[in-house]
C-alpha cells in the first residue's frame, strides 16, 4: 500500500496524526505530488485548520491537481459560508472534468444558500441523475422545485427521498405543505402527522397542521 493510500485509510479510522504523517512523507519524497497536498489539506480541514488547509489546496491547484483540488477548496469555502468563492471553485472543478454527483450537489447548494433556487435546479437535477440514492440531493432538489411552483415534480422527489430515508421529518413536512398548496388537505395532514411522529418538536409542522385544521373547522 502506497503512502497516499495508507493516509486515506488512517483518515477513515480518524487517525489524523498518522494520516498527516503519511501524506507529509509523500510530499517530502515527491514535492510535485498534487494528490498528497489535497489529502493533507483534507486532514487539516478535518481537524479545524481551514486557513492552512486552503494553502495546501492552492498548492495542489498550482501543481495541476485538477477538479479534485478545486472541489476540496470549494468544500472548505462552503463550510466557511463563502458561497461565491465556493461556487467558483465547484464550477472550475467541472471545467477540469470532475463530473461527480457530489460536485454538482455542492454547486447547486451554493445557489440555494444565496436564494437563487432557479439557478440551483439544473445542478441538483444532475446530482440526482448521477446518484439516484442520494436522499439529501433528492430533498434539496424537491425543495427547489417547490419554491419554483413545480409541485407535482417536487412531490415526486420528496416521496423518493422518504423511500430512501423514512425518518426524514423535513421531507414529510414539505410534502405536507406541497399537498396543502394543491388543496389536498387530507394528504397534507397525513404527511404533517408523520413529520411530528418522527420529530414531535417540529414547530413548522405543528403550526402548519394547526392552520390546516383551523381552515377545515371554519368551512
Amino acid at each position: 500500500m502506497d503512502k497516499n493510500q495508507l493516509g486515506i485509510e488512517m483518515m477513515k479510522e480518524g487517525k489524523w496524526e498518522e494520516a498527516a504523517k503519511a501524506f507529509m512523507e509523500v510530499i517530502e519524497a515527491n514535492p510535485s505530488d498534487a494528490v498528497a497536498y489535497i489529502n493533507f489539506g483534507n486532514v487539516l480541514s478535518a481537524v479545524g485548520d481551514p486557513e492552512k488547509a486552503l494553502k495546501f489546496f492552492e498548492k495542489a491547484i498550482e501543481l495541476g491537481g485538477g477538479g479534485a483540488a478545486y472541489y476540496s477548496a470549494g468544500a472548505l469555502y462552503y463550510e466557511k459560508e463563502k458561497y461565491d468563492e465556493a461556487r467558483k471553485s465547484f464550477e472550475q472543478a467541472i471545467k477540469e472534468g470532475l463530473h461527480t454527483s457530489d460536485n454538482y450537489f455542492m454547486l447547486g447548494m451554493t445557489f440555494v444558500h444565496t436564494g437563487a433556487s432557479r439557478l440551483a435546479l439544473p445542478y441538483l437535477q444532475r446530482a440526482v441523475e448521477l446518484n439516484e440514492s442520494d436522499a439529501e440531493a433528492l430533498f434539496q432538489y424537491g425543495l427547489c422545485l417547490a419554491q419554483e411552483g413545480l409541485l407535482d415534480e417536487a412531490i415526486a422527489k420528496l416521496q423518493k427521498c422518504i423511500e430512501l430515508e423514512p425518518d426524514h421529518a423535513d421531507a414529510y413536512y414539505n410534502l405536507g405543505v406541497a399537498y396543502a398548496f394543491k388543496e389536498n388537505k387530507e394528504a397534507g395532514l397525513s404527511m404533517l402527522e408523520k413529520a411530528l411522529q418522527i420529530q414531535p418538536d417540529h414547530l413548522l409542522a405543528q403550526n402548519t397542521k394547526s392552520i390546516l385544521i383551523s381552515a377545515e373547522e371554519s368551512n
